[in-house]
């Protein structure tokens, strides 16, 4: 695997994991810094870590041919649908932090995985792609 899809995959992890210290870490923030409240509680947040989670991810695994895996395809839908369905339809704040924590795990593992199988001619598959 070459070093820019090893990249791809690290930004797609570190994306994830920031969307995780968004909803997990700020709204315990929020209660002792009350300007981390609006941002900790502003719908465009979670829009936008969608906007850039969803093409970085498919991208990274587009390129590295992860997307053949049964596993690693089923993970990477998963997290970006729950990530999505809590950005756009999640029916409670409640709801909506549980959907965007499980999505932002499935989205890393499924990166992580997919840094772990290394070169399994990824580099091979992505060039049929072309």
């Amino acid at each position: 695997m070459s070093d820019s899809l090893r990249l791809l995959d690290r930004s797609a992890i570190g994306l994830s994991g920031l969307c995780l210290i968004h909803c997990l870490a700020l709204p315990v923030a929020a209660v002792t810094l009350p300007t981390l409240g609006t941002l900790a509680h502003a719908e465009w947040v979670h829009a936008a870590f969608v906007a850039l989670a969803a093409p970085l991810s498919v991208f990274a695994l587009r390129r590295s041919g992860a997307w053949r895996s049964s596993l690693l395809s089923g993970l990477a839908l998963a997290g970006l649908g729950l990530l999505a369905a809590g950005a756009f339809v999640a029916p409670s704040r409640e709801a909506e932090t549980t959907m965007t924590v499980v999505g932002g795990i499935c989205l890393a593992l499924c990166h992580g995985l997919n840094l772990r199988r290394g070169p399994r001619g990824a580099d091979q598959e992505g060039a049929h792609d072309h």
